[in-house]
């Protein structure tokens, strides 16, 4: 589960625009605002490849899309894994011990 947001969405947009909209460096309008110019720089540079206007990082989407195989990667390999368990068990089971029929 992801950490609890520092700063909510509304601020983060208002923080973004005034950025791209007025021209002041980033630490001055994060200073503004009360925000850590770094946090505020990265979600400068996350709107703009949103935007498509970096292609340095990947879109928010793409993150998203990123994370979600992830997880469904690992949850495939554990399945995958269970798979390969129960088939040696079985397989055990099958080749157990053998009798030879009577004569």
């Amino acid at each position: 589960m992801p950490a609890p947001r520092k700063y909510l969405d509304e601020l983060r947009e208002r923080a973004v625009r005034e950025v791209r909209t007025s021209g002041r460096p980033v630490a001055h309008v994060a200073r503004d605002l009360g925000i850590h110019k770094e946090a505020l720089r990265n979600w400068v540079r996350q709107a703009e490849a949103d935007a498509g206007e970096r292609t340095d990082r990947p879109t928010t989407a793409e993150s998203e899309e990123l994370r979600q195989l992830r997880r469904e990667n690992a949850e495939l390999r554990r399945a995958n894994e269970i798979l390969k368990t129960a088939s040696v068990f079985f397989a055990q089971e099958i080749d157990g011990p053998r009798t030879r029929p009577s004569r």
